[in-house]
């Protein structure tokens, strides 16, 4: 069963997919989305599924760092919604305090220029919520 990750922002969408065991993540790539307008590249996200046969998706849902919820989690709530309704696929919301910011940092250390982080962070912070999903499970 192949697990699909997302990260989602307000102009990209990050996204991963685990291997058939469902052990490891492995980053797709990043598709250029328009929050403001609900412009979610369902068709891109629909081929993707049914190229890896995605059997679940998981979302990452960035709690404010007390645990509440703000505007980013709220966006992801309503994604959430849309996918579900979409692809009838179950969505789990899963709480990604600072992997944006962990990506960077593991990105920085790899010595990556800022201009190659900024293309594949998005993608990075998607492989690292669908990790610690899949760590969590085994």
């Amino acid at each position: 069963m192949r697990i699909l990750g997302l990260d989602l922002g307000s102009k990209t969408l990050g996204v991963a997919v685990s291997d058939e065991l469902g052990w490891t993540a492995q980053g797709i790539e990043t598709i250029k989305i328009n929050e403001e307008s609900r412009d979610y590249k369902l068709g891109r996200l629909t081929e993707i599924i049914e190229q890896h046969n995605v059997e679940k998706i998981v979302l990452g849902m960035p709690k404010n760092m007390n645990g509440t919820i703000g505007p980013r989690a709220e966006a992801s709530q309503r994604f959430a919604d849309i996918l579900t309704k979409k692809f009838g696929l179950p969505v789990v919301l899963w709480d990604e305090r600072l992997t944006t910011m962990a990506a960077e940092r593991m990105l920085i250390s790899a010595d990556v220029s800022r201009k190659k982080r900024k293309q594949v962070i998005d993608k990075m912070a998607a492989v690292m919520i669908l990790q610690g999903y899949l760590d969590s499970l085994n």
